[in-house]
């Protein structure tokens, strides 16, 4: 029977792997990168084939993945010609790699092709005349909204990056009003961040 430490560990994979989706990746890879970030020592091919059990192929083949989003890292053992991989444990770190990794592949191409919907719309629009302005107007609104609110999410995006761990933990006490923050007014408090970050980016 499974120890207890076995049990929790085997369940986090499993539900990093369901959640992979969420974030741009397939379940293997994402289980992969669970057992990786959850396994203090680092593991081989073999070792991950075994755990998840997965065919060779299919664990190379997420590997390589997980390497170039710079998720892991591969590593060798003196003497051992074995190639191994370790996650990268920072999770600060960790999150900031799959969000810029998702905007590079989800969000810019779908921005690229609003901008080309937005200039074709604009020369179309020329002819106030056709048969279909109306449509064409209001397509046009509503495509130059969405622009707007995906680049409003980069800004913010960009924002959270710019606070960094440190920072973000500061506004998660100010907005949960937990330890000792919570005992300075709101605003006071908000203002002492704000100056603390202004200043360490100096």
């Amino acid at each position: 029977m499974p120890s207890p430490f076995r049990e929790a560990k085997n369940l986090l994979v499993r539900r990093w792997g369901e959640m992979g989706g969420y974030w741009g990746i397939n379940r293997t890879m994402a289980e992969i990168h669970a057992l990786l970030f959850v396994t203090r020592e680092p593991l081989c091919t073999d070792d991950i084939m075994d755990q998840l059990k997965i065919s060779r192929g299919n664990a190379s083949m997420n590997l390589r993945a997980l390497v170039d989003w710079g998720l892991i890292e591969r590593m060798h053992k003196l003497g051992d010609r074995k190639e191994y991989f370790q996650a990268d444990t920072d999770v600060w770190h960790m999150f900031e790699t799959i969000m810029r990794e998702r905007r590079r592949r989800e969000v810019e191409p779908i921005i690229a092709t609003i901008d080309h919907c937005c200039e074709s719309v604009k020369q179309a629009n020329a002819k106030i005349n056709t048969p279909d302005a109306e449509d064409i107007r209001e397509f046009q609104r509503r495509i130059e909204d969405l622009r707007l609110f995906l680049a409003t999410m980069g800004s913010l995006f960009e924002l959270v990056l710019e606070f960094g761990g440190e920072g973000i933990e500061k506004l998660n006490l100010l907005m949960t009003g937990t330890g000792k923050s919570s005992k300075e007014p709101r605003s006071s408090a908000r203002a002492a961040v704000r100056t603390r970050n202004s200043t360490a980016r100096r």
